[in-house]
C-alpha cells in the first residue's frame, strides 16, 4: 500500500488539506493524524469494514474497544442511549480535551467499535487539525493512537511513518503532540463513576465536579481476565524492544539502585538505558541517560515520555532503567503508563 503523508499547519490547517484527509476517510481508508494527546489511527466509526482495517493496520486484538471522536457536543445523540446529568457538566467543562467519556450506546454504533459489549467511548479532541478533520469527514471518527499495538504511543508523524508505513493510506504530519499521554477515561454507564484509565484530565480534576469518582484498580493491577470496557485496560502497552525495570520510592534510593543496577549489567556486558529527570540525570556514571522532564513539572515527563522510549528503541539498549514518579495528579498517569511499559516489573526502594 501507498502512504500518503501531509505536512499540515496544526494552528491554522488549510482547508484543501482537511478536505483531502476527510475524502479518504469517507471512502473508507485509514488516516492517522494529530490530537492534543498522541497521534490517532483514524477511520469512519460508523463503517464496519473500515474500522476493521485500524485492527488489520495495528495488528489490535479484536476485544480491545476504540475510542469514537466528534468535533461537537451535538454530535454525541445518535451515538448514545441517554447523556447523564454528570456528562453534560463534564463536556460543557473538559471539551474539548483529553477526556473520553463512557456512555450506554445506541444501535447506530457497529458492534466492532466496542468488541461487542454495550457501552461505547467519546471524546472530543482539543487539536485544530483533529476538530476539522472529523467536521468535514461528517462521520464520527474512530481512532486509537497511531503504532504498533503493544508499542510506545506516537507523539510525532515520525513515530507513525516508522510503524504505519505501507500498511494506511495517508498520515496527516501536525508536529508534535502536546499532552503525551492518551485521554482520561471514565465511565459514567456503572452505579460509581469510574476512571478507567488516568490521563491528562486528572481525578482531582473530575473530582471538584463529581465528588463520589473513584479509580479502577485495573489501572494499578492488569488481568486477561478483564473484559475491557476502554482501550489499555487487558494488555500490555507502550512496550519497548527492551526489558525495562521501573524503580520507585525516596529519590535518592531510585538513584542509587539505578546506579548500582547499570553498573551490574554494564559490567556484564550489556547495553543500559537510564530514563532520569532533569534533577537526577547528571547522577548516572553508566549507560545512555536520557531525561524525560522535570520532577517539578511532571507534565514535561508525560509529553516526553513516549518518545523517550522509542530513541532507546533506536540506540537498541538491552534494558532500560526508569525512575518512577510520586503518584497523584498527573503522576498517576505517568506511572500507569510505566507500569503497562515495564510490564508492571516495578522495583520499591
Amino acid at each position: 500500500m501507498e502512504t500518503r503523508i501531509i505536512r499540515i499547519n496544526e494552528h491554522n490547517p488549510e482547508p484543501e488539506l482537511i478536505m483531502e484527509g476527510a475524502r479518504y476517510i469517507k471512502k473508507g481508508k485509514l488516516v492517522a493524524f494529530p490530537t492534543e494527546t498522541v497521534y490517532g489511527l483514524g477511520a469512519n466509526g460508523l463503517n464496519e469494514e473500515a474500522v476493521r482495517k485500524i485492527f488489520a493496520a495495528k495488528g489490535r486484538p479484536q476485544d480491545n474497544p476504540l475510542i469514537l471522536h466528534i468535533s461537537k457536543i451535538s454530535e454525541i445523540k445518535p451515538l448514545v442511549k441517554s447523556i447523564p446529568k454528570e456528562a453534560e457538566i463534564l463536556m460543557e467543562e473538559f471539551w474539548p480535551g483529553p477526556l473520553t467519556i463512557i456512555f450506554e450506546r445506541s444501535s447506530l454504533v457497529p458492534d466492532v467499535i466496542t468488541a461487542g459489549i454495550d457501552t461505547v467511548a467519546i471524546r472530543m479532541p482539543n487539536h485544530p487539525v483533529a476538530l476539522e478533520l472529523i467536521e468535514a469527514s461528517g462521520v464520527p471518527i474512530a481512532a486509537p493512537s497511531a503504532n504498533t499495538s503493544g508499542k510506545p504511543s506516537p507523539t510525532l508523524a515520525e513515530h507513525v511513518i516508522k510503524d504505519l508505513y505501507g500498511k494506511i493510506d495517508m498520515i496527516i504530519d501536525g508536529g508534535a503532540t502536546g499532552v503525551g499521554l492518551e485521554s482520561t477515561v471514565l465511565d459514567l454507564t456503572g452505579d460509581v463513576p469510574m476512571i478507567l484509565r488516568p490521563g491528562g484530565i486528572t481525578l482531582e480534576a473530575i473530582k471538584y465536579f463529581i465528588p463520589n469518582v473513584e479509580m479502577d484498580l485495573s489501572i494499578i493491577s492488569s488481568s486477561d481476565k478483564i473484559i475491557p470496557k476502554s482501550p489499555g485496560q487487558k494488555y500490555r502497552h507502550y512496550a519497548p524492544n527492551a526489558d525495562m525495570i521501573v524503580f520507585t520510592g525516596n529519590i535518592e534510593n531510585i538513584v542509587e539502585a539505578i546506579r548500582n543496577k547499570a553498573k551490574e549489567y554494564v559490567d556484564s556486558g550489556k547495553s543500559v538505558g537510564i530514563m532520569a529527570t532533569d534533577e537526577t540525570k547528571n547522577r548516572y556514571d553508566e549507560g545512555i541517560v536520557i531525561s524525560i522532564g522535570s520532577r517539578r513539572n511532571k507534565g514535561t515527563i508525560a509529553h516526553n515520555l513516549f518518545n523517550a522510549l522509542r530513541q532507546f528503541d533506536e540506540l537498541g539498549v538491552d534494558i532500560i532503567l526508569s525512575e518512577g514518579v510520586e503518584t497523584g495528579s498527573i503522576g498517576t498517569a505517568i506511572m500507569n503508563r510505566l507500569k503497562k511499559s515495564s510490564g508492571g516489573n516495578i522495583i520499591e526502594v
